[in-house]
């Protein structure tokens, strides 16, 4: 769009009246009310709210109208057109004009914090933040706008993941927010904070934060809806906490508590009614936002528990809410969310025997991934990881080693990492000539000496991968510690899926060793936990096992029913195998050659070139009607 186009007919003739018949400021109410008008329109006639916007300068206004005018102008040119170049210099010179006018506070700090935007979005974070640092320092009398500054240069370090100095200035912000009375804005200050903390994995600092925030939400009385926003930000936080320990039983009265508390903003009405205090004009989500972030951390907690077809229930829900809110609202945040939950579900399909599906929901969440970049940088370890877990499932060992390699070089989130190396050491295991890197992998994640992460469910993993390598190489009793160990752990915290995969195990080292009873024992629970959640690959183990155990104990009947059943299983993991290996997307596999490391080959022949996890979606907090805020995509 060219916006310096000569103006309209209308306009001139507009200006022509004024000039010839001048009244004090109403050339520039109507000029104004002009571009409201095209502004507001359906569709949105943008070049006419531009050319009335300019043709006030004809008028050599006074420097407020000036200013004023310029900011709106570089606003409409930089949320409504792609001319940055111009709303850039209309917001420079609307920050400059301000800063020499006494109390005009609205104009200067807007200017300042949209000016500092559009840097960002031009990569030019070096002119950003000088900017916010000068307009936090004079915004000090300005409560408002100076906590929306800090929360916006809080966010700019976040994003890149100086999350030392985010940290300091929402701590300058909570300390802020109690000297001008906001115990609101204190509380998102904190919470903010806190997820940052739990981000860097600074868990002394972030129990008593966390016990500090949970006081003063409960301590502060007013807006409905914003106290009930606030305690939704603390338990997910909380929740989320427990769930990166991998403690999934422990969580659940706090993820009770998150699922009512959700049900109650649900049926508040949100009225308009403004805070007095202006530091308290800030909110953290819409409610809409946050009922998909509740379904989100549900899914979660399926996942891990291995409630597939429960995880399941609450994605497709989750899913249907956000194709509503996205037709409406194009918030990055939306695109996240809905990146998280498909990586969730993906894993879901390959353990219930879709893998057909979870490769084709793999390629969709590279689609999403391409439309932002920040989006696919965040992600692009997660979805090699998952084209790695698509490869194990698909017995593809040389590709999922690949995956898994490129996935832990793009990764340093330590979870993530653990996880990866899980799994490629049980590759490596499977291939059972990788005896040097096998083992070297193993160091790394001893369960019986300094664990990297504190996650109880990949520490349970651990011992489960070393009991799993004690069998391939005939070390029964070795394998039965390890494997009792996975069992105390996993039924500690309801980890279903470790619980079911150690009992087979248990019951096929029994059956190797001739007890058939204690091997029976152990497949019968391991076949019922199997189906309950359903896992295919265990259930396929499990009737090979129960096959062969009742044949040996002589029961015909069930022997046959259990052959039936594994006839079953097989016949339908081989249709999906095929329906798999079928599909262009299972070109994805390969791996990309030297020039481009980082991704799959034959993507950039399905897709557009890509132009994981945040895009400006990780607004920490935001004023009424602006923007809104991300979790910071719930830890990567």
């Amino acid at each position: 769009m060219n916006a310096q186009s000569n103006s309209s007919p209308l306009i001139l003739i507009t200006v022509r009246v004024f000039v010839a018949n001048p009244a004090p400021e109403s050339w520039y109410l109507a000029l104004l009310g002009f571009a409201e008008h095209f502004r507001t329109s359906s569709p949105p006639k943008i070049r006419l709210c531009v050319h009335c916007l300019q043709a006030v300068f004809q008028f050599k206004p006074p420097q407020r109208v000036e200013a004023r005018t310029h900011l709106q102008l570089g606003s409409v040119l930089y949320h409504h057109t792609k001319n940055s170049e111009l709303a850039r210099s209309h917001l420079e010179k609307a920050w400059l004009i301000s800063q020499q006018i006494p109390q005009f506070e609205d104009v200067k700090f807007e200017a300042a914090s949209l000016l500092s935007e559009l840097y960002c979005q031009q990569n030019l974070v070096d002119s950003a933040k000088p900017l916010l640092r000068k307009a936090i320092q004079i915004s000090q009398q300005t409560p408002y706008w100076h906590c929306r500054l800090l929360f916006q240069l809080a966010q700019l370090h976040t994003l890149e993941k100086d999350l030392v100095s985010a940290c300091d200035l929402l701590g300058v912000g909570a300390e802020y927010a109690r000297v001008v009375g906001s115990e609101y804005t204190r509380a998102l200050f904190l919470l903010s904070k806190g997820m940052l903390l739990l981000m860097e994995r600074k868990l002394g600092e972030v129990h008593p934060l966390l016990t500090l925030c949970g006081t003063i939400v409960e301590n502060w009385q007013g807006n409905p809806i914003q106290k009930e926003s606030l305690r939704v930000f603390f338990l997910v936080l909380q929740v989320t906490h427990y769930l990166d320990a991998g403690q999934v039983k422990s969580v659940k009265p706090c993820l009770k508590q998150l699922q009512q508390c959700i049900q109650t903003i649900s049926t508040l009405h949100d009225d308009e009614i403004l805070p007095s205090n202006p530091a308290d004009l800030f909110h953290w989500l819409p409610k809409e936002h946050m009922c998909v972030l509740v379904y989100l951390v549900t899914v979660m907690h399926s996942m891990q528990a291995g409630y597939l077809e429960k995880a399941q229930k609450y994605t497709d829900k989750a899913l249907m809410q956000l194709e509503k809110l996205k037709m409406l609202d194009s918030s990055p945040i939306l695109s996240t969310f809905q990146v998280i939950l498909l990586e969730h579900i993906i894993m879901c399909r390959l353990v219930t025997g879709h893998k057909a599906t979870a490769l084709q929901e793999i390629s969709q969440v590279c689609q999403l991934c391409q439309q932002s970049p920040r989006l696919f940088t965040n992600h692009a370890a997660q979805l090699h990881t998952l084209l790695g877990l698509y490869c194990i499932s698909v017995n593809c060992m040389d590709n999922a080693e690949a995956q898994f390699t490129a996935a832990l070089r793009l990764t340093t989130h330590q979870e993530l990492w653990a996880f990866i190396v899980t799994n490629l050491a049980s590759v490596y295991i499977r291939e059972g000539n990788r005896h040097q890197e096998l083992y070297s992998l193993l160091e790394r994640i001893n369960p019986d000496h300094n664990f990297p992460v504190s996650s109880h469910c990949l520490r349970a993993a651990a011992f489960y991968i070393r009991g799993l390598l004690s069998f391939f190489q005939g070390r029964y009793n070795e394998a039965k510690r390890f494997l009792r160990e996975t069992l105390k752990m996993s039924n500690a915290e309801d980890l279903n899926r470790l619980t079911a995969c150690s009992l087979v195990l248990l019951g096929h080292i029994f059956y190797v060793l001739g007890n058939h009873r204690e091997s029976n024992n152990m497949v019968v629970p391991a076949m019922q936990l199997a189906s309950k959640i359903p896992d295919m690959s265990v259930q396929l183990w499990s009737s090979a096992l129960l096959k062969d155990l009742n044949k040996a104990l002589g029961n015909t009947i069930d022997a046959h029913e259990a052959a039936q059943m594994h006839q079953n299983f097989s016949q339908q993991l081989l249709q999906d195998h095929i329906a798999a290996c079928s599909l262009p997307e299972h070109n994805l596999i390969s791996p990309r050659t030297a020039r481009q490391p980082a991704w799959p080959a034959c993507y950039e022949h399905m897709a557009p070139s890509y132009t994981c996890i945040r895009e400006s979606e990780s607004k920490l907090t935001t004023h009424k009607g602006y923007h809104s805020s991300s979790l910071k995509d719930v830890y990567n």
